[in-house]
């Protein structure tokens, strides 16, 4: 029988599984460092796109994040809720905008400082240039899929 550590060491053979590990490991990192400013992740990522881009769709930033419309809209709760951001009607009745709201940007740029703490963090340990190729890596994937 195998060693705990040693098995939890060796490179997976399903790309779904080395993926979903590493997004793991790497999610938990950001979040103990975003817990800071009461955001999660994920949180940070959708309040980034709104800043960058501007109103969206919620089926928008749901395709911008790669996620579905479902999870997306679960995601977003918790800021509306914080107020956040603001969901308004769209062009029709199924359609639903999301925005920054003035108190989004305030804990946006918060949580900034935090999520640059994680970014180092994270390229301390696995290295500057390893993690520009990884992110370059990583979009190929997304393109390719």
């Amino acid at each position: 029988m195998q060693n705990k550590t040693t098995t939890a060491l060796e490179p997976a053979l399903c790309n779904c599984l080395a993926l979903r590990q590493a997004a793991r490991q790497a999610t938990q990192l950001y979040d103990r460092h975003l817990s800071a400013v009461g955001l999660r992740t994920t949180q940070y990522s959708i309040l980034v796109k709104l800043s960058r881009l501007g109103p969206q769709t919620i089926n928008e930033l749901a395709g911008q994040m790669v996620m579905d419309r479902t999870t997306m809209g679960r995601a977003i709760l918790p800021l509306q809720r914080e107020q956040l951001v603001e969901i308004d009607a769209g062009k029709d009745a199924r359609t639903r905008i999301v925005r920054l709201t003035p108190a989004g940007e305030t804990r946006l740029k918060a949580a900034a400082i935090h999520w640059k703490d994680a970014q180092k963090q994270f390229e301390t340990a696995y290295g500057t240039a390893e993690s520009t190729r990884l992110r370059t890596t990583l979009a190929e994937v997304v393109a390719a899929l």
